[in-house]
């Protein structure tokens, strides 16, 4: 997880911005938020920047949203 890229993507772009990056992603393999890869690197990447940017928009610091995005992966996971 490239943390310093989730961070930024949190930073300029909406959460709604981050479901459209995510749709084109998906239908046309490019996206307005400038991110490229693999389809799956890359929605799971914007996937992660807009959990981040929820939690910000709720309330959260940007470093409280990053962990709580990491405790929710960990307990996915399993751990």
């Amino acid at each position: 997880m490239n943390i310093r890229e989730i961070k930024e993507l949190a930073e300029r772009f909406s959460k709604e911005q981050l479901e459209n990056c995510i749709t084109q992603t998906v239908e046309n393999g490019k996206n307005d938020c400038e991110i490229n890869g693999e389809v799956l690197d890359v929605v799971n990447t914007l996937a992660k920047a807009q959990t981040v940017r929820e939690l910000m928009d709720k309330g959260m610091s940007q470093m409280e949203a990053v962990r709580e995005l990491a405790r929710r992966i960990r307990q996915v996971q399993g751990g």
